[in-house]
């Protein structure tokens, strides 16, 4: 192996090395939550087809997989209407979302969410505490816009909400 080969791979091992410390890191400008941003969150075409062909597809660790396993447990009234799954879909879905979960998705927002919930385990991602923190300078004539539509609705105001990052730099509001 040559001198040239071998700084290059020591380089591309050092960037290897030090890419945790950046995927993980939290806050705001450069030293960002990315992890979901770089693509590390497996996508589901089952999950964006079964649940976000009627909502917004939730990146799994917004929720605890206790939380997650409530929800597909209480499908035939999931928030006031029936889905049927086949099994095979459904215990898809709960692989997805169990290995996804906040309580094992290595993220720094992921880590913010599990400390606030204690042992709790919400059946709705509005009814997460680090999320109601997140937005509690807003007033309700906001939420209650049709534009909005709700705390619910991610992708009104987070701009980039599908890609799994909620950064106040990527917020806009709509009238």
């Amino acid at each position: 192996m040559n001198k040239r080969t071998l700084l290059s791979l020591c380089a591309a091992l050092l960037l290897c090395a030090a890419s945790p410390a950046w995927l993980l890191a939290d806050g705001h400008g450069k030293n960002r939550d990315r992890r979901s941003e770089c693509g590390t969150l497996p996508r589901n075409a089952a999950y964006d087809e079964s649940c976000g062909g009627c909502h917004f597809a939730y990146q799994p660790w917004l929720l605890p997989s206790g939380s997650w396993k409530a929800v597909l447990a209480g499908l035939d009234d999931h928030f006031g209407n029936p889905v049927v799954l086949p099994d095979d879909r459904r215990a898809e879905l709960a692989a997805y979302l169990e290995a996804n979960a906040a309580d094992r998705f290595p993220s720094r927002r992921a880590e913010k969410i599990m400390r606030g919930l204690g042992s709790a385990t919400p059946a709705r991602i509005t009814d997460v505490p680090y999320i109601l923190h997140k937005h509690h300078e807003l007033d309700d004539s906001v939420l209650k816009r049709p534009s909005v539509g709700g705390l619910a609705n991610c992708p009104a105001c987070h701009t980039t909400a599908a890609q799994g990052v909620y950064d106040d730099d990527n917020v806009i509001i709509p009238r």
